[in-house]
């Protein structure tokens, strides 16, 4: 009877320590729900290193990502929607940079924000924006200048 007992704490300390780690989870990847977002539009001239779900950092921190990008056949600029999250107002004076977690990591958008007090609003357009700088590129660029 006591060996019931002990397997059935046992059982009940492992399914709160997976709760716990499934809430831990949800909140730590935004899938929790409990805060909606609003979309901003922003339009780069390269996009490279940046895709559907890419991070929106502002100070260093996620407040939303990327939920659209495509390709205006019109101006051949990098459109994109992002979604950022209710709580965080964004100054309507901001800009936009393609940012590097460093040489090997990953891009994510960073936030410079702007002094304004007004704040962009669901809809908005962030027309201050920076592409991405191609690693590839730099190279290239400064191994050509030193033949000269």
């Amino acid at each position: 009877m006591s060996e019931n007992r002990l397997e059935i704490a046992v059982g009940g300390v492992v399914l709160a320590l997976a709760v716990g780690f499934a809430v831990f989870l949800a909140q730590s990847t935004g899938l929790s729900g409990s805060s909606s977002s609003y979309p901003i539009s922003a339009s780069f001239r390269s996009a490279e290193g940046i895709s559907v779900g890419t991070d929106i950092r502002l100070a260093g921190v996620k407040i939303g990502t990327i939920s659209d990008l495509k390709l205006n056949p019109e101006t051949y600029r990098a459109e994109s929607i992002l979604s950022v999250r209710n709580d965080v107002r964004i100054p309507d004076d901001s800009a936009l940079a393609v940012a590097s977690e460093g040489l090997l990591g990953g891009s994510f958008i960073e936030v410079i924000p702007g002094a304004s007090f007004d704040y962009l609003e669901a809809g908005d357009e962030i027309i201050d924006t920076q592409g991405s700088v191609s690693l590839i590129q730099l190279l290239l660029k400064f191994v050509s200048s030193g033949q000269n």
